[in-house]
């Protein structure tokens, strides 16, 4: 192994001498405190030794994975002009995306040959560039209609790469493998078949949770292929898969890890050699905001960088402002530079599996692959349909307790639950958002929405429900529970106003405010909460106090103070009562 030659001077230091300075650290709380867990109920330690044994996972790509642009606008003159600038300015390849399809996302193509003609209209396809269609429920009509336009240009099916995205879970499963079939035996050379697991995320599921989906939808696939005559080998040649990317690095590398590592234990199962497998992976749509839109452009930065260390063959990009309607060719362009600078300037690309040996995503890689695993095998029990069912409900206790979580801000969202701008201003798009694609087994939804809802309302009040934020005793005693209280109140659209001066009381009646909130430290409320409570009550303040109350519970809420907020409350249902007494 090489070793950098200043690595010598360095003393080496063992796991125990670590777990000392971390005992130090803790001061007698336990080391468990240290030690997270992902929604798959994974235990994610501070730290894991080496994994010296471990192997890369190639993908099946060599060098930088393909910066695939969204072709979603519904008017097809348009979305053409955007695919063409997308090109000409760095992009390498087309995520084609079509109404009604999971990542459709409220806006798509109409599935319908006239449509798609505009949109690829001077796209020279026979370069080999590569294009992805996302059709969803119309996939096998969508290649209809492709099959169509390649003809009147008179090209072969062997001078494109197309992956049509043809979805066995959506349509009819014997359908999409007829379909897939023939497109092989026309001579299409890319999948033709895609195991999308994307829904799984959408609605708030965990990494195993949607690997097990993808697997599900490659196995009914592979039978399906195999009932048309195919051989496994031919047919899983026809198989590609689609996943989420989101801001969590750590679990999203680990999850494409290890949905590599599965299929080809399904393929040795099957008597084959394993091949790399193509994974396209989309940014996540559950992960952007609709306030302050801006932090999007970090998450995505991170989903991109995610997806390229994870093997990912090609990746598209959601544009910074797609929850908040159609982008414009400035949330375009930020989402396909983004891809560019991580790609070609980065080098992201350079290493095959850069994760290998690393022994965090070795056993995070592991241990979703064992859930997954597991998951699937149900699936092999109880039968397709049983499966989705139980898969759907758990789901949805995934997805509930993260917005549980987000509600109490142990999940942080910037701009959201956490350091949110109330006077932000509008952000430009092309069209308003939608409503999303209807999906009974799987419905989508987005982290950011209790807390949107709260600012939208906030929105539609005038004048705009203020807090006024009593600070009590020196900087150094309130700073910590004002910033405390100014961020939980702006999460839901009330304004905070900072005391000024000295009289506490009449500063409240010159605010405007009918809400107030005591902010100081334990020490000083006892010597002046009440008092001060008595005060601001008696001028018709509708009193909260920062922290916890302890011991002064009774009296305080004599005193008129009767609301609390702290670390772990319910915020949604605090803010939801906030803004109807405040406004």
């Amino acid at each position: 192994m090489f070793e950098p030659a200043f690595a010598s001077a360095f003393p080496a230091i063992d796991e125990a001498q670590w777990r000392k300075l971390v005992d130090h650290v803790l001061k007698g709380a336990p080391f468990e405190k240290l030690v997270g867990k992902s929604y798959d109920g994974l235990a994610i330690a501070p730290l894991y030794p080496r994994a010296k044994s471990a192997t890369p996972i190639a993908p099946a790509h060599a060098g930088a994975w393909e910066q695939l642009a969204r072709v979603d606008n519904p008017d097809a003159r348009a979305a053409h002009e955007q695919a063409l600038s997308d090109l000409e300015n760095g992009a390498n390849g087309l995520h084609v995306v079509f109404a009604g399809s999971s990542g459709s996302y409220g806006f798509g193509l109409a599935p319908d040959t006239d449509t798609l003609e505009q949109a690829l209209e001077s796209i020279v396809l026979e370069t080999g560039l590569p294009i992805e269609i996302d059709a969803g429920p119309h996939g096998t009509s969508v290649a209809a209609a492709m099959e169509k336009i390649l003809a009147a240009r008179k090209l072969a099916p062997a001078q494109v790469r197309i992956s049509f995205g043809l979805d066995p879970l959506f349509e009819d499963a014997k359908l999409v493998a007829a379909t897939a079939a023939r497109l092989s035996k026309a001579g299409f050379g890319a999948p033709a078949i895609v195991a999308d697991a994307r829904r799984v995320h959408h609605a708030g599921g965990a990494e195993a949770q949607e690997v097990s989906l993808a697997l599900v939808s490659a196995i009914t696939a592979l039978r399906a292929l195999e009932a048309q005559g195919l051989s496994l080998d031919e047919a899983r040649a026809l198989i590609a898969f689609r996943l989420a990317a989101d801001a969590d690095q750590i679990l999203t590398i680990a999850k494409l890890r290890a949905l590599r590592k599965l299929w080809a234990r399904v393929e040795e199962a099957c008597g084959l050699a394993p091949k790399p497998i193509r994974i396209h992976a989309e940014s996540a749509f559950r992960m952007m905001t609709q306030r302050d839109p801006y932090v999007n452009l970090l998450r995505t930065t991170v989903a991109a960088f995610s997806a390229g260390i994870g093997g990912a063959d090609h990746v598209s990009l959601l544009p910074f402002t797609q929850a908040l309607g159609l982008p414009d060719a400035f949330a375009r362009r930020l989402a396909r530079n983004t891809q560019l600078i991580l790609a070609e300037e980065s080098n992201l690309g350079a290493v095959v599996d850069p994760a290998a040996g690393a022994g965090g995503f070795e056993t995070l890689t592991d241990e979703i692959a064992a859930n997954a695993w597991a998951l699937f095998q149900q699936s092999e029990r109880d039968g397709l349909d049983a499966f989705l069912k139980v898969l759907s409900a758990d789901v949805a206790k995934t997805c509930a307790a993260r917005l549980k979580n987000i509600a109490r801000r142990k999940d942080q969202l910037t701009g959201v639950n956490e350091f949110p701008h109330v006077h932000e201003g509008a952000v430009d798009v092309l069209a308003p958002a939608r409503a999303l694609a209807q999906d009974k087994i799987f419905p989508p939804m987005r982290l950011a929405q209790q807390f949107e809802a709260l600012r939208d309302h906030a929105d539609t009040m005038a004048p705009r429900p203020r807090i006024y934020l009593a600070t009590l005793g020196t900087a150094s005693d309130f700073t910590a529970r004002a910033m405390f209280a100014k961020n939980v109140f702006e999460a839901g659209g009330i304004e905070a106003i900072m005391h000024e001066g000295d009289d506490l009381a009449a500063g409240f009646a010159k605010s405007g405010a009918k809400l107030a909130c005591l902010c100081s430290s334990d020490a000083i409320y006892a010597e002046k909460a009440l008092e001060v409570a008595g005060a601001l009550k008696a001028k018709g303040a509708k009193l909260y106090l920062a922290g916890r109350p302890g011991d002064l519970e009774t009296e305080l809420k004599a005193a008129g103070c009767e609301l609390f907020i702290f670390a772990g409350c319910d915020l949604v249902e605090t803010l939801n009562e906030a803004l109807n007494m405040g406004h």
